[in-house]
């Protein structure tokens, strides 16, 4: 898993360090949402009591951010795909050699694709950085 951070995602992993005092390696980008990823033991310690952190992240950056935990394996890439695409929703998840099969339905494939196919390229892009497959939206 190799994902090559830049200057804009460095600042944003240093601020929520340093508000959650919960250390990340794995910040992007989806859908205007600003996504961290830490372990799944620390999760509550950086959301915060009653989402203190995230409220006090939302407020200095006035940018939605979501806060999962990092998938360990190929296993868990449906769990974790659902978390980063979510509220949209898809059927299901078919794991082939070198790609990830989203079956999505009409409304969601559109949802999911975006104007421009802008979240579709956010999404495989996530896909790629953390299970080194491509991605398929039928």
């Amino acid at each position: 898993m190799v994902k090559i951070i830049d200057m804009q995602d460095m600042r944003y992993i240093n601020l929520f360090s340093k508000i959650s005092k919960v250390n990340t390696r794995f910040c992007f980008n989806y859908n205007e949402t600003i996504i961290f990823c830490v372990p799944r033991r620390l999760l509550s310690k950086a959301i915060g009591l009653g989402g203190r952190n995230i409220k006090k992240f939302h407020e200095i950056l006035k940018k939605r951010i979501k806060v999962l935990s990092i998938p360990y394996g190929i296993q868990s890439a449906e769990e974790f795909t659902r978390n980063v695409v979510s509220p949209t929703t898809f059927k299901k998840m078919e794991i082939k050699d070198k790609e990830i099969i989203i079956n999505a339905g009409k409304i969601n494939k559109a949802s999911l694709i975006g104007r421009g196919k802008k979240r579709f390229l956010e999404l495989q892009k996530i896909l790629k950085d953390f299970f080194d497959k491509e991605l398929k939206i039928i």
